[in-house]
């Protein structure tokens, strides 16, 4: 038993002897060694080939054999506290802007390939169902009837959003959780309008929501827009890595409360908000555009209110929903008879811009700055285009060239402002 001890006492100080070591070589490193170290273990994680970097830096530590090198370096990039700002020729540094380049590369081409699957779904609808239906066997015929197939399609949608957050691919996975999210609000639209061509329901869509029939809009536009709701809770549960999906989740969201029928009683009330002047020339869309955007700023009012970080990623799709509206709302073109509207609504979007990026600072909340921040300088630019369309057409005239030029000077201004109060709040 003494021998026992004794054997687990000297293991244990050979191991502490060790940690001591390493603790040792570590300290003896000066920082231009460590970031050596740190950026080779960085590559080494990352599935780039070391030889050459450790070659081209070897000198700098020609002390380390490469068993001594790879545990020093694993334990820096493990328990260091390290502000890492790599240098501009580094290798990491190249390797964080290929990654950051890649991952837009992959949105851009998630977000393509989303809408030609789209395009391809409703230009050859039509020409697939009547293949299927006509020229199969009395079994396939039955498989494939229009109302049959359209169960099958919504179960489909149910089995691309399961399974699609099982897959890693970031670009399949977006691809085969919208295509499933387009089958379940389609295929449940089609079951509840009991018209199964695209055409057809999408005109009951539109017919439904001014209809007076309130159970007809709940069931047309309400119910399959709570199934969607719901089918992106699931994604964002499960792949809560894609942010993006909040934003998704407040559109489906809003559709699905503002389509229930009493809202058109309390437009009449709610709009005058943002739209006091009566004016009968004005398009229905807009005022109804107004009513949302009053009950998305309540919505958006209420969840700021609670200061929990567990709504800000809602907080800010509502908010880039809002600036969007603003911007509609805040058009020339929503009042070509009365401009009283207009006036009005541009100093209400200044100021909802103003308190907007505020509210983002305050939190730090960057997406909310960088919404604001792109709003406000797209909101400038049509400004600048409409105080010019109140004296001469774009399309007309022989200043052409000078409006063109002064858009330029606007664009150039509004890039040194952003660039200017970026220094002020986030560097002094």
């Amino acid at each position: 038993m003494k021998k026992i001890v004794f054997l687990l006492f000297l293991f244990c100080t050979s191991l502490f002897a060790q940690e001591i070591h390493s603790v040792d070589e570590i300290v003896s490193l000066n920082d231009s060694q460590k970031k050596i170290l740190y950026e080779y273990e960085v590559l080494k994680k990352n599935g780039f080939e070391t030889d050459q970097f450790w070659l081209k830096n070897k000198n700098q530590l020609p002390e380390l054999d490469d068993a001594v090198r790879d545990k020093l370096a694993a334990q820096i990039f493990a328990n260091s506290d390290i502000v890492y700002s790599p240098p501009k020729d580094a290798a990491v540094q190249f390797w964080l802007k290929t990654q950051l380049l890649t991952n837009w590369m992959f949105y851009f081409s998630a977000f393509i390939a989303i809408c030609a699957l789209i395009a391809l779904f409703k230009k050859y609808w039509g020409l697939l169902i009547n293949v299927l239906i006509r020229g199969l066997a009395p079994l396939f015929r039955f498989l494939f009837s229009p109302v049959l197939l359209t169960y099958e399609l919504f179960l489909i949608g149910v089995v691309c959003v399961i399974f699609g957050c099982l897959i890693d691919e970031f670009v399949l996975r977006t691809v085969i959780i919208h295509l499933g999210l387009f089958l379940l609000w389609s295929q449940s639209t089609a079951l509840f309008t009991k018209e199964y061509w695209v055409k057809k329901y999408f005109f009951e869509i539109e017919n439904k929501f001014w209809g007076t029939n309130p159970w007809e809009t709940v069931k047309t536009i309400c119910l399959p827009a709570i199934i969607v709701t719901l089918a992106l809770v699931y994604v964002l549960y499960k792949v809560p890595v894609d942010v993006f999906y909040n934003y998704e989740i407040v559109v489906f969201g809003l559709a699905a409360v503002y389509a229930l029928p009493f809202w058109r009683s309390l437009e009449k009330y709610l709009y005058p908000v943002l739209l006091p002047f009566k004016n009968d020339y004005r398009a229905r869309s807009i005022n109804s555009l107004a009513t949302c955007t009053v009950i998305a700023i309540v919505v958006a009012a209420v969840l700021i209110l609670q200061w929990s970080a567990v709504f800000y990623p809602v907080i800010a799709a509502l908010i880039g929903l809002l600036l969007l509206s603003f911007l509609v709302l805040s058009s020339k073109l929503n009042y070509r008879y009365n401009y009283k509207n207009y006036y009005y609504l541009q100093f209400v979007t200044v100021l909802f811009l103003a308190v907007v990026f505020m509210y983002g600072f305050y939190i730090h909340l960057n997406e909310i700055i960088w919404f604001s921040l792109i709003t406000t300088s797209i909101f400038i630019v049509i400004k600048y285009m409409e105080v010019i369309s109140f004296f001469s057409d774009w399309k007309r005239g022989k200043t052409w060239a000078w409006k063109l030029l002064g858009l330029a000077v606007v664009l150039w201004l509004l890039g040194k402002s952003i660039l200017y109060v970026s220094k002020i709040l986030f560097v002094s």
